[in-house]
């Protein structure tokens, strides 16, 4: 099948690259080198793909790199250098213990930065949804919910 060409900006650098029509966005930004990306279930239900694509949260598994043609994708990595919100972020989860293996820590942390991005506010509930997209092997969430609460209460003072 032919390919077609893709350009993408990946935290702030243009990537133009060749992809096959049913190539993913996980597999093309791995393809790239960018493998703060981290590959999960390949299925869109376990979020460890999650990227910001045009300043939304999605799994970049379930999205084709073709969708992505012309867009801004953001990572983790990416969003820590240069965004002090996802700083915050960072720095709370270490601060917090949200971390143990931290395999769903990048995509943890995108829903988080999303969520607060979009007026979201000390609520555990409702951080609780922001995040329920990302599944986590090892700290049963208080943790997660318990960073991402603290830099909401930060946000509001």
């Amino acid at each position: 099948m032919n390919e077609v060409n893709i350009t993408v900006t990946v935290n702030g650098t243009t990537i133009t690259a060749n992809a096959k029509p049913e190539m993913n966005l996980l597999r093309f930004l791995r393809s790239q080198g960018i493998f703060d990306v981290k590959c999960g279930c390949e299925m869109g239900d376990c979020g460890t793909c999650t990227v910001v694509l045009n300043g939304k949260s999605v799994k970049s598994c379930v999205t084709l790199a073709a969708q992505a043609d012309g867009s801004s994708v953001w990572t983790n990595k990416g969003l820590g250098v240069v965004d002090a919100l996802t700083k915050k972020l960072q720095k709370a989860f270490v601060e917090h213990g949200s971390i143990q293996c931290g395999f769903c820590t990048p995509g943890m942390i995108i829903a988080g930065k999303v969520y607060l991005k979009q007026g979201g506010t000390p609520d555990r509930e409702q951080i609780k949804k922001a995040i329920s997209g990302n599944l986590c092997r090892c700290t049963g969430y208080k943790k997660i919910v318990d960073a991402i609460y603290d830099v909401a209460e930060q946000m509001q003072e």
